[in-house]
């Protein structure tokens, strides 16, 4: 069953790339939806009906789990996840209004690198020469998207790195509430949480959306929702280094729907860019379930939060 359709896989893995398919769409159309819904509204207010939409959206399902799930043991990470995840929301999504659809795409990809530093710095996590070399070569990728001294450095490409650090710094935060949180009061504080944060900046440049921009909030509180859903239940079904290499979907789908929609066609830098990128953090992902295997030989898998 996927949302309530009938659909029958032959085994865990078929299911799996369903999902993950289906939330690869799902958050491209969302960045379709950013980039409409700014159109007429500022990015503040886009955030900020984001969040609030997804919780009208997401009380159904708390409401049938009971909101027992709420509960909060470590409010202090809940409050640092709400902040970088507010920074990281914004600064992502005005990069998409600034900059190419594959190229903000691409530099998406280096998350999982920021994500790997980070885990070393406040976690203590031990990186090798092996994975260091993944590294190095992430930020190769980023410079032959970005070109420093050969083209300018746009505020959008700031942006677009700028939230990719916020969303690794969230990556790690969520690896320390995995300890003591359940996943579902994890998802619906993230929304709830944010609402008041993007609303003070939404309400400084407050203008009421017209009906077609409400079409295009409704539509990325959806696809928001459901991305996140499908994608969760994806790595919950399979190891994550089996799906990491449809994650470059992601890339021909941006660029595709770009130039249909924005008349937007990416340049090849961009695309040897976010191959070099996603190359490394493939890699890394698949170094970091290694490592967790067999650190614990007697516990079969575990999905990685990391």
């Amino acid at each position: 069953m996927f949302l309530g359709l009938p659909i029958r896989f032959k085994s865990n893995q078929a299911r799996a790339i369903f999902l993950l398919l289906i939330s690869t769409i799902m958050f491209t159309g969302m960045a379709i939806c950013i980039r409409k819904s700014a159109l007429n509204i500022p990015i503040f207010e886009v955030v900020f009906f984001r969040n609030f939409l997804a919780v009208i959206i997401m009380m159904p399902i708390l409401k049938s789990k009971g909101f027992g799930v709420l509960k909060m043991n470590n409010p202090k990470l809940f409050f640092i996840r709400a902040l970088f995840g507010s920074i990281g929301m914004i600064a992502g999504f005005s990069a998409l209004t600034l900059i190419p659809l594959a190229q903000a795409t691409a530099i998406s990809f280096s998350t999982p690198i920021f994500l790997t530093i980070g885990a070393v710095i406040f976690l203590g996590e031990v990186v090798k020469v092996r994975r260091i070399i993944a590294i190095g070569f992430g930020f190769l990728g980023m410079l032959v998207i970005i070109q420093p001294g050969v083209v300018p450095i746009s505020l959008g490409i700031v942006l677009a790195i700028s939230a990719a650090l916020c969303h690794s710094i969230n990556g790690i935060v969520i690896k320390k509430l995995t300890r003591s949180e359940s996943p579902d009061s994890i998802v619906a504080w993230m929304v709830i949480m944010l609402i008041p944060i993007t609303l003070v900046p939404a309400i400084i440049s407050w203008e009421w959306p017209n009906l077609e921009t409400w079409c295009y909030l409704w539509l990325l509180a959806l696809c928001g929702t459901l991305a996140h859903m499908s994608l969760t239940r994806a790595y919950s079904l399979t190891e994550i280094t089996s799906l990491q290499p449809l994650e470059f979907v992601k890339l021909p789908l941006a660029a595709v729907l770009a130039w249909l929609i924005f008349s937007e066609v990416p340049g090849v830098w961009t695309w040897l860019g976010g191959i070099i990128i996603f190359t490394s953090t493939v890699y890394i992902t698949h170094r970091e379930v290694q490592v967790a295997k067999s650190s614990q030989p007697n516990h079969g898998y575990r999905e990685s939060k990391f």
